[in-house]
């Protein structure tokens, strides 16, 4: 059964172009309701702890400096089929594969600067989510 939260990140491409504000208007404008939100920096310790499942990936280091090299938006949204509907929403990893109007189309420069994170299962939601909301029992 399809969980009705899931997590993402405004990676840090996106914050420091200004896109904060579109990004979130195009979550809400989408039906996603936003339960938890934080404005913060991941240390590369943090970024690395995150992404530890890409570690024996050959961009791993880059990724991990790319995310802890400026502020992040960190939330917790909700909506039926959530996690499903989100990655429609953001599209393809590759923004000049993504369709037309998703976030990715709108705001990312490239498959490495993609300007949003968003879990890719039910599971990882949850996971993703206690990272970075720990002892908020947002699931």
């Amino acid at each position: 059964m399809a969980g009705n939260r899931t997590f993402t990140m405004i990676k840090p491409d996106a914050v420091k172009n200004g896109h904060i504000g579109a990004i979130l208007e195009k979550m809400n404008g989408a039906g996603f309701r936003i339960v938890a939100m934080k404005y913060t920096k991941l240390s590369a310790e943090k970024a690395g702890e995150f992404y530890a499942v890409h570690k024996e990936r050959p961009f791993y280091g880059e990724l991990v400096e790319f995310m802890s090299s400026g502020p992040i938006v960190a939330a917790i949204l909700e909506k039926d089929n959530a996690v499903a509907d989100f990655r429609t929403l953001i599209g393809a990893t590759n923004p000049a594969e993504a369709a037309p109007g998703t976030i990715r189309a709108l705001y990312a420069t490239s498959i490495g600067e993609n300007a949003v994170h968003g879990a890719d299962s039910d599971e990882n939601a949850l996971i993703e989510g206690n990272f970075h909301f720990a002892g908020t029992e947002m699931f």
